[in-house]
C-alpha cells in the first residue's frame, strides 16, 4: 500500500493561531445555541443569581405612576427579578414578560407571587420572533431591559429594539441597565482571551456578555428610533474583605424615548459614584462582611464571586452514561474550553453516540482489531470496545489530550489496564507516526473508529490517507 507522506515541516494547521478571540467555529456555536447555553444557565442557578430589583421604583418610579393602568414590557425576563417587585410595589400595573428560555419562563410562572391577571408570561426571542404575535402593537407604556441586550450578538440588537418599537405607545419608553465598558467581568474575560468581537465576549458557561460604550449604546437607539432622555454611567468598587476581593463594576442606566432618532449627541451623559457623595469623583466602596448586605449591584454576592473572582479548576469530571456502562471523564473546565488549541480536551457528542453504538452492537468489534483516529482525552469508545475486541488502539495527534487520556483509562478501569488496550500518538499525515502504528499490527485493522474527525477541511484528506 502506499501512503500520502508529507514532509514534517509542513504540518497541518488544525489549530489556528491566538488573534486574542474566540475561533470561528465557537462563534458560530455560541450564536446558534444561545437559547440552549441560557436554559442550562437558568437550570444551575434558578433564581438565585440576580438580585430582586428593589431599586426601580426609586430610580424610575416616574415612569410608572399615573392614574390610568400603565402596561409594562419586560424584555429577558429571566427568573421574575424584576418582575415581582414591581408588582408589589406598584399595583396599577399589567406586565408581559418574555424570554428566550422557556426554563425561565417557567420560573416566572411557578413563582409564589405569579398572578396570570397581571402577568402574561411567554417564551419569544425578540431577534427572531414578532411581538405582535403575543403583544397589541402600540400598547406598552414602559419597557424595561435590564442586563438583556448584552446577551444579543450586536448584529442582531437593532432587531431588538425595532421589534419593541412596534408594541410601544408613541410616547413609550425604554428604562435601560447593562454592562458598561471597563467593567471587571470585561477586564477578566479579556485576559482570558474569551473576546468574541470588540466589546463582546462568551463566559464561562457558553452565556455572553457585551459591554456598552456611551457612544455605541446612544448610537444604537437613535438608529432605530428612539431619544436619549436619560444617560448615566454607573461606578461602584465591592470589596470582600474575607476573600481579600475587590471588584470594579460599571454599567450603564439610561432611559430612551420614542421619538425621531435625531437626538445623538444632544443628551449629555451623567457620571454617578455609588455609596458616596456622587460630586467626589472617587470609586465608593461597599464593603462585604457576608451576604447578608445588600448593595445596588444586580448580581449577588456569591455569584459575582464566582463569576469574578475564582477562577474554575482547569479540569472537571462528567458523568457519562452508556447503554450500561458509567463513566468518569476528566476533561478540560467550559471555561477554558473556548480559547483552547485542542479540541481533544474535551468530550464530543458523537462520542457519546458511537460508545452507545457500540455497546449495544458488540458484534461490530468483538475479536476483531479496533484502531480509533482523533480519540480525544476521554476514550469511551476505545473502552467499550477493549471489552470485546482482541485490540483496541486508541490514538490522538495532541500528546496533552493523550496523558488525560491516560489518566481517564486508569480512572476507569480496573488495574492494570489491559494490554490489549494501547494508546499511541498519531497525527493524521505523518510517515513516522503511521510506522509505529503499524509496528503494532502489520496485517491492518478491521474496524477504523473516528468521531467529530471531519469539521477541518484542510484535515479531511490527511485523515483518509492516515486511514488507508
Amino acid at each position: 500500500m502506499e501512503e500520502t507522506k508529507q514532509p514534517s515541516s509542513q504540518k497541518i494547521q488544525i489549530y489556528p493561531t491566538s488573534t486574542g478571540e474566540i475561533s470561528p467555529f465557537w462563534r458560530d456555536k455560541y450564536e446558534k445555541d444561545a437559547k440552549k447555553y441560557w436554559d442550562i444557565f437558568y437550570k444551575r442557578h434558578q433564581d438565585k443569581f440576580f438580585k430582586d430589583r428593589h431599586y426601580l421604583d426609586k430610580e424610575w418610579g416616574q415612569y410608572f405612576s399615573g392614574t390610568d393602568e400603565k402596561v409594562i414590557l419586560e424584555v429577558g425576563c429571566g427568573a421574575g427579578n424584576t418582575i415581582f417587585p414591581l408588582l408589589a410595589t406598584i399595583p396599577n400595573i399589567f406586565v408581559h414578560a418574555c424570554d428566550f428560555s422557556p426554563r425561565a419562563v417557567n420560573l416566572v410562572k411557578s413563582h409564589k407571587d405569579f398572578d396570570d391577571a397581571r402577568v402574561n408570561a411567554f417564551v419569544c426571542d425578540p431577534t427572531v420572533d414578532d411581538l405582535i404575535q403575543h403583544i397589541s402593537p402600540s400598547s406598552v407604556d414602559v419597557v424595561t431591559m435590564i442586563f438583556v441586550l448584552s446577551a444579543v450578538s450586536p448584529e442582531k440588537m437593532p432587531l431588538m429594539l425595532q421589534n419593541i418599537r412596534k408594541v410601544l405607545k408613541k410616547d413609550g419608553c425604554v428604562l435601560f441597565r447593562d454592562y458598561a465598558t471597563g467593567d471587571l467581568a470585561q477586564e477578566r474575560l479579556t485576559s482570558k482571551e474569551q473576546k468574541i468581537s470588540d466589546n463582546f465576549y462568551v463566559r464561562g458557561d457558553g452565556t455572553r456578555a457585551f459591554y456598552f460604550s456611551d457612544e455605541f449604546l446612544v448610537n444604537l437607539f437613535n438608529e432605530n428610533g428612539f431619544d436619549a432622555e436619560e444617560h448615566i454611567l454607573c461606578f461602584k468598587q465591592v470589596e470582600n474583605r474575607s476573600r481579600e476581593l475587590v471588584m470594579n463594576r460599571r454599567w450603564v442606566q439610561a432611559v430612551f424615548r420614542v421619538g425621531s432618532g435625531i437626538s445623538a449627541g444632544k443628551t449629555e451623559s451623567k457620571v454617578k459614584y455609588l455609596g458616596k457623595d456622587n460630586d467626589k469623583p472617587e470609586i465608593p466602596k461597599i464593603i462585604l462582611e457576608d451576604s447578608a448586605n445588600e448593595t445596588e449591584v444586580d448580581i449577588s454576592e456569591g455569584m459575582a464571586l464566582e463569576m469574578f473572582g475564582i477562577s474554575s479548576p482547569k479540569e472537571e469530571i462528567l458523568d457519562v452514561i452508556s447503554k450500561n456502562y458509567s463513566f468518569k471523564i476528566k476533561v478540560l473546565s467550559k471555561e477554558y474550553q473556548h480559547t483552547c488549541k485542542s479540541t481533544g480536551l474535551m468530550l464530543w457528542e458523537s462520542a457519546r453516540l458511537m460508545a452507545s453504538v457500540l455497546a449495544a452492537n458488540q458484534i461490530i468489534v468483538s475479536g476483531r482489531s479496533i484502531l480509533e483516529l482523533g480519540c480525544g482525552c476521554a476514550g469511551i469508545c476505545s473502552m467499550v470496545a477493549a471489552r470485546y475486541a482482541n485490540l483496541v488502539v486508541a490514538t490522538d495527534g495532541d500528546t496533552k489530550a493523550l496523558d488525560l487520556l491516560n489518566q481517564n483509562l486508569a480512572l476507569n478501569l480496573q488495574p492494570p489496564i489491559p494490554a490489549s488496550l494501547i494508546t499511541k500518538k498519531l497525527e493524521w499525515g505523518n510517515t513516522d507516526d503511521i510506522e509505529s502504528i503499524k509496528r503494532l499490527n502489520d496485517r491492518g485493522f478491521d474496524v477504523i473508529i473516528g468521531t467529530d474527525v471531519t469539521y477541518i477541511a484542510e484535515a479531511i484528506a490527511p485523515l483518509f490517507a492516515t486511514a488507508k
